[in-house]
């Protein structure tokens, strides 16, 4: 069984902080006293519920925000990656899972000689790419730009997109796009 340990003044500072307040106008929202929102802060006190409620209120969130669990993961390794479309010459991996539901989507892309991805359709945002391994030609509003290993590609996704191969040799490129598109 894991033990969970919920640090409620750290939780509550983060959360002043991000509003912009000072522990000042977190205390006069409140109506409590600086001193005290410090003191809650650094875990030398404990707010009653209804103490806790009043400043939760305060900083524009319920009680059932503040302790939902929002444990982040943060490194993922190939056993999280998820692989869409494949075939022997072309595969999509997206190598954060649930990237939909967060500002960015990364995937990697992976080309056979002379394959193309299927077009990256208008939407609104942006597609950084970072060509890992080989030469690909970036295709976009039908200009053609030939990018190889370690250079970079960025721009407004508002307008048709898409990558080839043109090596023998398989390429391998990271895109990333914001928000979540693939």
């Amino acid at each position: 069984m894991k033990v969970i340990f919920l640090d409620i003044g750290k939780k509550l500072k983060n959360l002043r902080v991000k509003n912009y307040l000072t522990q000042e106008e977190l205390a006069d929202r409140s109506e409590l006293t600086k001193g005290f929102i410090s003191q809650v802060e650094r875990n030398l006190t404990s707010p009653s519920i209804a103490t806790l409620t009043d400043i939760l209120e305060a900083l524009g969130t319920t009680p059932a925000a503040f302790f939902k669990d929002d444990e982040q993961k943060i490194k993922f390794t190939e056993e999280d990656y998820f692989e869409g479309s494949k075939s022997r010459n072309y595969s999509v991996t997206w190598i954060v899972p649930n990237a939909q539901k967060n500002h960015m989507e990364p995937v990697i892309i992976e080309l056979g000689q002379d394959v193309e991805t299927k077009d990256i359709l208008p939407f609104n945002g942006e597609i950084l790419g970072y060509v890992m391994e080989g030469k690909i030609e970036l295709n976009y509003d039908d200009e053609i730009y030939t990018l190889k290993k370690n250079e970079t590609f960025y721009f407004s996704a508002d307008k048709v997109s898409r990558i080839k191969n043109k090596n023998k040799r398989p390429a391998r490129v990271i895109l990333v796009s914001s928000p979540p598109n693939f």
